[in-house]
């Protein structure tokens, strides 16, 4: 007995793999091109650095079997109990304080160490929480890792030798990435005060310095009507769903003028009960996403002018209710760091590609943004992954747990560790670092961005 086939009609038009190939083809040609990025900062010495490699190799055992157990166990953001748990444990068994449920969040973590007298003071950041039923897609495990391993190797070295480095070391532990904005909310509670640079790295299919991160808001728009029969008397009705379809198709016809790298994402969440019924109550949610403050400022009014223009036609009233979570900024990259992070992946074998190799239509958000404009930052991609493997899906989880990743928890820990500890001895490196970060706007009240927008 033969099984039915199923209509043609009823299974979704596969889509063209055609732009995907050919932006790789044209990645590989500017790869290629690509220049050489150097620094002109001395940094560390080569006996600090070479003493920080060991240091990173002795770790590495005990960073794979983290990064590998936070994989094991995903927990989503803010509920990271197990997670941020395990990180705890491996830095008290390393003689370090660790602090858990700080700076207004139950399942951050903090822990610190000063050598010498003055000095600067560097924070690295470490992600550890997973997404809703697909783990570690986006490869936050490794992340951790490397956050602790570079923190773990500092210490180790500052220990060996008491000389290396004046200054202090932060490790934040920084829940709720995915979907949310824990660090803001850490940042609100204190956690970056005397903080001059903060690092970390985010996993990745290629080894880029900087790549475009946008800014990202959420909004909610309820659209308010009155019910009526929908046969009997229609005309007593004010129709929702009909100003949720006009909002929905404005966003289609606004993405003909927005900025090329702008992104407006929407679902309808409720649109009615029943046919027969007038709709009275519909409800959009929002994400809008822009490369600048500025952009997004600007896209944000527009898609509320949208709403507004909707319920005016079709007779409803509307709420828009912007940020539930605090807005995540767009990543502003500090060029001298970063060249130093570049010149330390390079001792590994590792080439990290300038801006613009990897075409910025890729970019995500990230919440790192909200502290890259308090105060200055990096936020470069480590390669764990092929470069056809796309972020927050099942094949990047599986990647995330692959022997490629964990040696690039190696290469990661060693790269940020590097970099913070050029940033900590080099008084030049230190003076451009500000510097850049002033010439880019120097601090940005995050807080109060968009209050004329909420």
């Amino acid at each position: 007995m033969s099984v039915p086939r199923e209509p043609e009609s009823h299974r979704p038009r596969p889509p063209s793999h055609f732009y995907s190939e050919q932006t790789a083809r044209e990645t590989a040609q500017r790869r290629r091109d690509a220049g050489r990025v150097t620094s002109e900062f001395p940094g560390a010495d080569a006996h600090a650095h070479a003493a920080l490699a060991d240091a990173v190799a002795d770790l590495h055992p005990a960073l794979r079997t983290l990064a590998r157990a936070l994989h094991a166990d995903p927990e989503t953001a803010f509920e990271e109990v197990r997670s941020v748990g395990r990180i705890a444990e491996l830095l008290t068994a390393h003689a370090l304080p660790a602090t858990v449920g700080v700076h207004g969040l139950d399942t951050a973590l903090r822990s610190e160490f000063t050598l010498g007298e003055g000095g600067r003071t560097v924070a690295i950041l470490a992600e550890y929480d997973a997404l809703p039923g697909i783990g570690h897609a986006c490869g936050h495990n490794v992340m951790g890792a490397t956050s602790v391993g570079a923190y773990l190797a500092l210490h180790r070295l500052g220990t060996a030798r008491p000389d290396a480095f004046a200054g202090r070391v932060v490790l934040l532990g920084t829940p709720g990435e995915e979907g949310h904005t824990g660090k803001e909310y850490m940042a609100r509670e204190g956690a970056l005060e005397g903080v001059d640079a903060a690092i970390m790295l985010h996993s990745y299919g290629h080894d880029l310095a900087d790549q475009a991160w946008l800014g990202r808001r959420t909004c909610r728009v309820t659209f308010t009507g009155v019910a009526a029969h929908a046969s009997a008397e229609p005309f007593m009705g004010r129709n929702a769903l009909d100003a949720a379809s006009l909002m929905y198709t404005g966003i289609g016809l606004l993405r003909q003028q927005m900025l090329p790298v702008d992104r407006i994402h929407a679902v309808i969440l409720e649109g009615g009960t029943r046919p027969s019924i007038i709709t009275e109550t519909a409800v959009l949610a929002l994400y809008v996403r822009s490369k600048y403050s500025d952009s997004l400022a600007d896209l944000s009014r527009r898609v509320a002018d949208l709403a507004r223009g909707a319920a005016l036609m079709a007779g409803v009233g509307v709420r828009i209710e912007w940020d539930t979570h605090p807005p995540s900024l767009p990543v502003r990259t500090n060029a001298p760091l970063t060249q130093r992070w570049v010149v330390a992946q390079e001792s590994r074998g590792r080439r990290a590609l300038p801006l613009g190799v990897v075409p910025e239509t890729l970019a995500a958000s990230t919440d790192f943004g909200n502290v890259s404009v308090r105060v200055p930052g990096i936020h470069p991609l480590l390669k764990i992954a092929d470069e056809s493997v796309a972020l927050h899906t099942r094949e990047f989880a599986e990647a995330a747990a692959s022997d490629a990743a964990m040696d690039a928890v190696a290469d990661g820990a060693y790269g940020l560790a590097a970099t913070a500890l050029d940033f900590l001895v080099d008084d030049s490196l230190a003076e451009a670092v500000h510097a850049d970060f002033i010439a880019a706007g120097g601090v940005v009240d995050v807080e109060h961005l968009f209050d004329d927008l909420s």
